[in-house]
């Protein structure tokens, strides 16, 4: 045995020697630094710009960019003909090109709303400058011009293309863009009263920013008004813009706290008379997060209950002011809404999708043991259902003249492909992707089902898109090669990933993606790096490209593992992901421990150099792990973590955790900071003090916490960053760096 007095010395002799073989990689192009990755454009990849399908699918628009302006390029589908649709020329305004951020066409695609000049609120930059560009007359005119810049939101085209709306300083308005002339529709909007838009909880937590529709016929148009009245202020601090420091405020309900309050107007731009929805149920105790017109006089409306347990779809005629109820959804745990992936983070869209020419609506439900999409008759609200397989439904595809196209992966929950099935369920399931596309597979399909816009990737293949013909699969033009990246890549030393699956002691079995270390020679041992997620919102063992980060450790000569314990939303049913119930923090780290405890026992793992890291629920995840097994893990490293559930928003934790008055405890023993008394390993604790998801409060409180019990770490605050700790100059290298530093030095090498 080495004596604790010489340890300290072997280990900064074993850090000296590793640093000096790195420093031999580092001459070599087959090695990754992290400068390559995060300071050079070296591995850069191409991307797919954003599409706009026309005339039902058979066309497409996309933006092309250059350095003197961006114009934007019709596309024949079938053909693959291409089409100057807006010379760059034509988008010159006061002797600038006018920058296209995102565009949307008028009903009748002869007018261009184009977006620019952006400005972020919250996660998205959602608030800009709007232009309309009129294909006939070639002439392009500004919006809001009397406002100050980059203040409008959400601008859209009326049906007959005569107006278009907006919302500007929490109000609606209403503009001609022939003549000018400017109505200001609701008047009462402040930073409390939020017409047309939302607050941060629901756009952070149901994925909504647009708040406003115009009715088909474009007599009415139809909002969202959240009252944030009584919703808490949390003041961030900023101290490096300014000798004094400077408070920046926040509305933000955290859990346990009344809900901002929602309900849905209806105004007509002509009058400016308006009706509020007659939605029953406490405006605060309810949420509403989807909204839309079926027709002119109909519209569905979603409803929720504060534990978001119980989903009603009340259908609304404006006519005659009647609202029905015609679909409630109750679980014991929680309802999902949208069609969103299971393992996707974040809402798409809250729509519900009509068919049937309108007489029905698809919903995705997961009653029973799958996760199934049901198709519901607006009239009688009758349920017949679409898919009704022993495998989840992982996401909506689209919609052909008579099926629907959904995501799933019967038989390996890591990957995704493309099915169809008759939309009134006759049949069987087909399968649209190729077996030759193993992996994950994404599709944008066009409306009328005919053509799709295919995204491919793996661990072995990096992302690849194409446009292909439904339900074919017929490749019909390649978009996205990604050539000089992967050349890029397959001129590295890259390392073997293999997927597994790992059951626990307690007979739970995780699936586990491994990146192997470079020249692996299973008669050596070597450290490992867990990383970890583990929360509803994500799954880590999933069959996509491997980062360069990771690539970049297992060239070192790391292992590194993903794995996915109960409560993660992969395909494996909904009892699995349902279990994590009041259980955050509790079930989903015993999975992770135990697992951990099992995959080590593999005699080329070293059971002494063993580290875990994570982000955001990955960090809360790190805190429990390391607090909870300190015989697994040396050494973690959390980054921008909840260490106490009661800290954070109330619409994501009470989803998954119940309200704290009424099982405290659950909170209580999930939320790492109640065990940071047990902490005998290595911590390196990371947050962005601008963070306005994660606040940086929850550092500190772990902080005071680990001094009470006088436990040793490291804490690195990133002054001004959001909860994804990328904003200013050097911020992703530097992080990187840290990370890697840490790890070497507290999980070292051989």
């Amino acid at each position: 045995m080495i004596p604790k007095k010489y340890l300290s010395v072997l280990l900064f002799l074993i850090f000296a020697f590793c640093q000096t073989s790195f420093a031999q990689q580092k001459n070599d192009p087959k090695f990754l630094t992290l400068e390559r990755i995060f300071a050079s454009s070296e591995f850069n990849q191409e991307r797919q710009a954003p599409i706009q399908w026309i005339e039902n699918g058979e066309a497409y628009i996309t933006v092309a960019s250059s350095t003197d302006g961006n114009e934007l390029i019709r596309w024949e589908s079938e053909s693959g003909e291409s089409s100057i649709f807006v010379p760059k020329e034509a988008l010159r305004a006061n002797g600038n090109f006018t920058e296209i951020e995102s565009f949307s066409l008028s009903e009748d695609e002869s007018k261009v709303l184009i977006f620019t000049n952006s400005s972020r609120v919250w996660r998205s930059n959602t608030k800009g400058d709007y232009w309309v560009y009129d294909l006939s007359t070639k002439k392009l005119s500004q919006l809001g011009k009397s406002f100050e810049p980059s203040s409008l939101m959400f601008a859209k085209f009326s049906t007959d293309n005569t107006f278009v709306a907006y919302v500007h300083k929490f109000n609606l308005f209403r503009e001609n863009f022939a003549t000018g002339e400017i109505k200001q529709l609701t008047t009462d909007g402040t930073d409390k009263i939020i017409n047309g838009t939302f607050d941060w909880a629901y756009e952070e937590e149901f994925g909504k920013r647009d708040g406003f529709s115009w009715s088909p016929d474009g007599k009415l148009i139809a909002y969202w008004q959240i009252d944030a009245r009584e919703i808490g202020t949390f003041y961030m601090i900023n101290n490096i813009d300014s000798v004094y420091s400077q408070p920046i405020p926040l509305q933000y309900p955290k859990v346990g706290q009344t809900p901002s309050g929602a309900k849905i107007g209806l105004v007509n731009p002509e009058t400016k008379e308006f009706d509020w929805v007659p939605i029953p149920g406490s405006e605060t105790e309810n949420y509403l997060p989807g909204m839309q017109w079926v027709n002119e006089d109909l519209m569905l409306i979603q409803q929720m209950n504060r534990k978001q347990n119980r989903l009603t779809v009340w259908s609304y005629q404006p006519s005659t002011k009647a609202l029905k109820e015609i679909y409630v959804e109750t679980e014991d745990t929680w309802v999902d809404l949208g069609y969103p992936d299971i393992s996707a983070n974040g809402w798409e869209n809250n729509d519900l999708k009509i068919v049937d020419n309108g007489s029905a609506f698809l919903r995705m439900t997961e009653n029973g043991k799958w996760r199934r999409i049901i198709k519901v008759d607006l009239a009688s609200g009758d349920i017949q259902n679409v898919t009704s397989d022993s495998f989840d439904v992982a996401s909506f595809g689209g919609l052909s003249q008579d099926s629907v196209y959904f995501i799933a992966s019967p038989s390996n929950p890591t990957q995704r492909y493309l099915y169809s099935k008759k939309l009134d369920g006759a049949g069987e399931n087909l399968r649209i992707t190729p077996d030759t596309f193993s992996g994950v597979n994404t599709y944008d399909i066009a409306p009328n089902g005919h053509f799709a816009i295919h995204s491919h990737q793996s661990t072995s293949e990096v992302r690849t898109v194409r446009l292909v013909r439904l339900p074919s699969h017929e490749p019909l033009k390649i978009l996205v090669t990604n050539g000089e990246y992967l050349k890029k890549r397959k001129s590295l030393a890259l390392p073997e990933v293999k997927f597994t699956e790992v059951k626990t002691s307690e007979g739970v079995t995780l699936d586990a993606r491994i990146v192997y270390p470079l020249e692996f020679d299973p008669s050596k041992k070597y450290p490992v790096l867990f990383h970890v997620y583990g929360e509803p919102w994500g799954a880590t063992a999933v069959d996509t490209e491997i980062g360069l980060f990771d690539v970049m450790l297992a060239q070192k000569g790391y292992f590194i593992i993903d794995m996915d314990n109960r409560g993660t939303p992969t395909l494996k049913g909904s009892a699995w992901r349902k279990s994590i119930y009041r259980n955050i923090g509790k079930i989903n780290a015993q999975d992770q421990g135990l697992a951990a405890k099992e995959i080590l026992k593999l005699p080329y793992l070293d059971e002494s150099r063993v580290a875990v890291w994570g982000w955001s629920g990955g960090g809360s995840m790190t805190l429990n792990l390391l607090f909870k097994f300190p015989e697994v893990y040396q050494t973690g490293m959390s980054v921008a973590s909840v260490s106490n559930q009661l800290i954070y928003d109330n619409i994501y934790q009470e989803r998954y955790m119940g309200l704290p008055q009424e099982n405290m405890e659950d909170f209580v023993n999930g939320s790492p900071i109640t065990y940071a008394k047990n902490l005998e390993g290595n911590l390196l604790l990371i947050h962005g003090t601008g963070d306005d998801n994660v606040h940086y409060q929850s550092a500190e409180m772990l902080i005071n916490e680990l001094i009470k019990h006088n436990k040793q770490f490291q804490i690195m605050p990133y002054p001004n960053r959001s909860h994804g700790i990328y904003e200013g100059e050097g911020t992703r290298l530097h992080l990187y760096t840290l990370l890697t530093n840490y790890l070497m030095r507290n999980t070292p090498l051989n």
